[in-house]
């Protein structure tokens, strides 16, 4: 399989749904897709400012100011205390490295690339690029000996679901049996919501409880998108084990898969200010609040949803009925036929609206 031969591109198949929701008379309410609507906050845009004399290349591995950021904040944030410089590698966003780990990382025709049950569709896009089997599984024990890659989720996307620390161990631990490499993609850790999560720290896959002083065969991935609002800044890392972290910064040189400089410096700003961060979770708080009541008077059952950016809801039919129904009312969510075969009766409704937007999604749903 080649580039020409992948499917087209499933958000197309929205398009007749947002054209009936866009002639509900009071407007839209885009539910479907988790892009950021706040403004990059003040500390990051000043950081991209004053970086904008970017006359010479970029450096592939990144500046060593942004490789002590990601450090520093992997042991301060993630729990992840000893990291190095060289175990840190910035990416240009999350979704071209999951696109292109299989082929950065040698894979091919026979090996098995594990991804989450409920999963956004680029894990299962780079297996097939290369010509790897996909595999939907969340069962370690279900893992066959051909598997060269696993990719966790945690939260997932969509269904916002935490491997805690004894689940991630023992993913861990069947992945190297398997002599596999584990990447997490851990992009929404920092909105978690309900009890543990509310109050305890999402887990990463290179947390000391997991992987003991032994990173080995590990990866981390992370993204400032969600958390900073740098979706359109594509600001995103991985870390890890070192040896892994050098044989992927060779052929991203020979590539060309630079991140910017002044995206860096604005990186370097982002990963140094915890308070922006904070601030933003609370907006997402407060719109989770208000929704998710109004996703289940309307009948929806919210399922898993314990952290991330989104609300994974199912009213036992067809999700294409139910955005049908949504669409109605003037709301566009995104169906469960994207995330897999497993769940074709789900919706994924995304915090990222504005007040004003989710209050009048809200307003609908009650029926008011």
């Amino acid at each position: 399989m080649g580039v020409a031969d992948l499917a087209d591109y499933p958000w197309d198949a929205v398009a007749p749904y947002a054209a009936r929701a866009k002639a509900h008379p009071d407007g839209l309410v885009d539910l479907s897709i988790g892009s950021p609507v706040d403004a990059t906050p003040a500390v990051i845009a000043d950081a991209i400012a004053q970086a904008t004399d970017a006359h010479a290349y970029p450096q592939t591995v990144g500046t060593p100011a942004l490789r002590e950021a990601v450090v520093d904040w992997y042991a301060r944030r993630r729990g992840v205390p000893g990291l190095t410089p060289d175990q840190v590698l910035p990416t240009i966003g999350s979704k071209e490295l999951v696109a292109l780990l299989p082929l950065l990382l040698g894979l091919g025709p026979g090996d098995v690339v594990v991804h989450p049950r409920a999963a956004y569709p680029t894990y299962e896009v780079g297996a097939r690029l290369i010509g790897a089997t996909p595999l939907a599984s969340d069962d370690p024990g279900e893992w066959p000996a051909q598997t060269r890659l696993v990719w966790i989720n945690s939260p997932g996307n969509p269904d916002g679901r935490v491997w805690d620390a004894a689940s991630l161990r023992t993913a861990v631990a069947r992945a190297r049996e398997l002599g596999a490499v584990l990447a997490s993609d851990e992009c929404y850790a920092e909105l978690g919501w309900d009890a543990p999560w509310d109050v305890e720290p999402v887990p990463s896959a290179l947390d000391p409880r997991v992987v003991g002083t032994d990173q080995t065969g590990v990866l981390s991935v992370y993204s400032l998108s969600k958390q900073s609002n740098l979706a359109g800044y594509r600001a995103a890392f991985l870390a890890g084990d070192p040896a892994l972290v050098a044989r992927l910064l060779t052929p991203r040189k020979h590539l060309g898969l630079m991140l910017p400089a002044p995206v860096q410096a604005a990186m370097t700003a982002a990963l140094a200010d915890d308070a922006h961060v904070a601030a933003q979770k609370e907006r997402y708080r407060a719109r989770r609040d208000i929704l998710r009541p109004a996703v289940e008077a309307a009948g929806f059952r919210i399922d898993r949803s314990e952290a991330g950016l989104y609300l994974w809801a199912t009213e036992g039919r067809d999700a294409w009925e139910s955005l049908g129904r949504l669409a109605d009312l003037g709301i566009l969510a995104g169906p469960g036929h994207f995330y897999g075969t497993h769940f074709p009766e789900h919706v994924r409704f995304s915090l990222t609206a504005t007040d004003e937007r989710v209050a009048e999604a809200a307003r609908r749903l009650d029926g008011r």
